[in-house]
Formats: C-alpha cells, structure tokens, sequence
C-alpha cells in the first residue's frame, strides 16, 4: 500500500513526486515521462513562456531549466525561446535527478478502495495507494470543432496529435485557430512546402510584442511587473497568487480562467506566418463533409456571408477542455462522485484535493480553481508545494522541517534567481 501514487510523469507530475519523496512519503509515478513534449510536438517548435518561468519544481530549487542547460552548453536567456526537444530533455534530466524511479506504464482505471484508492496499469497489475494525485495533462481534454468531429481521422486531426508534420509536405491544409499552437504549426507546415492556411473566428491575430528586459527602472517595473505569465499586475496576480485566485468567487473564477491570456502568437513566429501563411479571418466552420480530394467546410462570417472551402487536411488547434467528464480513466462510481464547478471541471479545494477524499487533481484539470498559472509549466511550484502539503494533512504525516517549502518562499526566491 503505497502513501500516493502519482498518475501522469509530465512537468506537474515530475514536480509532486519530487516533493512528496522529500517528505518522506512512500510513493509510485507512472506514465512516460515528459510524453506530451516528447510525443505530440513537432520538431522546430519552441517553448513560449520564458526560460526563468518553466523550471520543474524541487524542494531546494536545484534541478532548473537555466542548470540543465548549463550541461548542454546552452544559453536560458530571458526573450530567447528553448527548443520544445531540449525541453523534454530537461524534463528527463530532472526525473533522473530529483524524481523516485518512474514506472513508465500507463493507469488505465482508478477506482474507490475501502482503504483508499486501487489503480489497474495497463498490463493489468493492480497497485493500492491512500492517496492519489491525477497530473493527467493535456491530452485527455482535446477538443475539436463539433463540426468536426465526425470526419475520418485521415481528414481531421487535433494539434497535439503531430509529432511530426512531414505527412502533410506538398498537401494542402488547413489550421483552425488562431493561438500559438495554429500559428507555429501554420509556419513549421509552409516551411517544409505546405500549402496551408490559418482559419479563425477572431477578426485580426494577436501577437505577444518582445518583452522588456529583466532589469528596468524602477518606475517600468512597478507599472508593469514581469511574471512568469506575462508583464502587468494582471498577469503577476495569476501567476503568484493563485491561493488568493483560489478565494474569489466561483463564477468570476470559471470566467477569469476561459478568458484570460486568450489566443495569441509569439512575436518570434510572426515574421513566418506573415510572410509565408495564407490567414482568413473572421470565419467559422458550420459544416464538414469528405469530397474526391479532402474535405470541403462550410463557413460563416460574422456578418452572415457563407463560404465554402476545399482542403485535403483539418488541423485544429483549438485547444483542450477540461471537463469532468473527459476524466475516463476515473471509474464511473469515482468520477460521478465528484462534485462539479461552474464550468464543468472537478472542484477542488485549497489544496488541490477533490471531494473524493484522498483524490488530488494537477495542472490543466485545477485552472477554474487556481487561475490560468495552472494551464502552464508556471503552475508547477505551487501545485507540487500545495498538493503534496495536502496530501500530508490527508495522511496525518508531518514532512521532515523544510522539506517543502511554502509556495511564498518558492516564489520569492525563484523572483530573485529571476532577476539576477
């Protein structure tokens, strides 16, 4: 009978077994580590978020991004974008140094034990455990269009699904959407001979400007405060505040997370779309049947105008939805347990248990309770100091004196090592 076991090895999930191995907790990890980095990403993509904001978190705050890149002979230098490959790499490097051994099998059922929880592996083995920690990621929560979503797979496919693009050289295709993940892939498909368009409802893109250097006057910071999610106040409170994110009201907090830091590209991916990327804007997809050479989809205008396009590929880049509902790898009688929030993920409390007893969510599942931080790497520190904090309060185990630091003082000193 295990203390925790910890379902996902991605960025939270690395995180909160590093933590919970420094509070003495007996526990197991499984899944592949880092495997939506290293699986459904593209070659030639690049990290958005900045090299100080997207450090796997430790106890002691040894094992970061800027360290593993030191082993490489590599630079993690604010405004310069990490390839998403080294990335992964660091993910793995940090498991290897400040994670248990990972058992790389996947859960395929959890399910309510009398003692705690039972988890099935994929092979069949059942493990027990008091407690479990769901850091499932992205990829259960894919969402398409429902226009879509009866198409063939060889017509329709989500974003996330590439881990390489070279299928589509020479094809036409078109990517719905009109956030970083549409944008990069538009560029990395029209680079490899592509001809590929961008499609959006929105009526002109969004684009990230260069941030401003680390080190301003001191009037520039206090207008506009860097964050690990972006400059201004806004964005400082969502990213190191969510326990106070957490407190606001549960309406304000659904709408907050679907709408906060809403699609836009990097600046370093504007020039390749600009120059290379059919974009058609202000267009909605209604309807999507197979014709001889692909798919033709049927738009709508926002002023009402109808128009029909033929392509030979979908990709859309449309995100991911977190909802109960998707959670398949709960049992029926676990899943429909738990109580709801507004906007259809489970609830949680404040530190990151569900209403199941013992139940602890991660990363996307927990962004309508703690704030956009928790749909970035960003989240990371503060979910794996909170969550395994619960977790040792749920067992009545005290972690070894300053084994976990609070999620203040992570923050602090991350600021710091941030700024020089």
């Amino acid at each position: 009978m295990y203390d925790l076991l910890v379902v996902g090895a991605g960025p939270y999930g690395l995180s909160i077994a590093s933590h919970a191995a420094a509070a003495g907790l007996n526990l197991r990890v499984l899944g592949r580590p880092m495997a939506s980095w290293r699986d459904h990403m593209p070659r030639g993509m690049f990290l958005k978020s900045e090299p100080w904001a997207s450090n796997l978190a430790d106890p002691q705050g040894r094992w970061r991004l800027d360290a593993y890149c030191a082993t490489r002979g590599l630079a993690a230098r604010h405004a310069e974008p990490i390839p998403v490959e080294e990335f992964a790499a660091y993910g793995l490097w940090f498991a290897h140094h400040a994670v248990p051994p990972v058992d790389e099998r996947m859960v395929s059922r959890v399910t309510a034990h009398p003692a705690g929880f039972e988890a099935v592996t994929e092979d069949g083995e059942v493990l027990h455990a008091r407690t479990v920690a769901l850091a499932v990621g992205v990829m259960p929560f894919v969402e398409v269009p429902s226009p879509l979503r009866g198409l063939h797979p060889a017509y329709i496919s989500h974003s996330s699904h590439h881990g390489d693009l070279g299928r589509f050289r020479d094809k036409d295709v078109t990517v719905i959407g009109g956030g970083q993940a549409a944008l990069e892939t538009a560029a990395l498909l029209a680079e490899q001979g592509t001809r590929v368009r961008v499609m959006a409802r929105a009526d002109r893109l969004c684009w990230n400007g260069v941030p401003p250097a680390l080190q301003r006057p001191w009037w520039q910071s206090a207008r506009a405060p860097h964050s690990g999610l972006g400059c201004g106040w806004r964005n400082w409170f969502y990213a190191e505040r969510p326990n106070l994110f957490h407190r606001l009201p549960e309406q304000t907090r659904a709408r907050v997370s679907a709408t906060a830091l809403g699609p836009a590209g990097a600046w370093w991916v504007r020039d390749r779309v600009e120059r290379a990327v059919e974009v058609v804007l202000g267009r909605e997809v209604t309807a999507a049947r197979v014709v001889p050479n692909g798919v033709q989809l049927e738009t709508v205008s926002r002023h009402g105008e109808r128009h029909s396009l033929e392509t030979e590929h979908v990709i859309a880049a449309t995100g991911f939805r977190a909802t109960l509902d998707r959670l398949d790898l709960l049992s029926g009688e676990l899943r429909g347990s738990l109580l709801m929030a507004a906007d259809g993920s489970p609830a949680v409390g404040r530190q990151f248990e569900s209403s199941h007893h013992g139940l602890f969510l991660a990363g996307l599942l927990t962004a309508s309770a703690f704030g956009p931080a928790m749909r970035f790497v960003q989240g990371a520190t503060f979910t794996a100091t909170t969550l395994v904090r619960g977790v040792c309060h749920r067992l009545r185990v005290t972690p070894p004196v300053g084994t976990i630091p609070t999620a203040t003082s992570r923050a602090r000193a991350e600021a710091l090592r941030a700024h020089g």
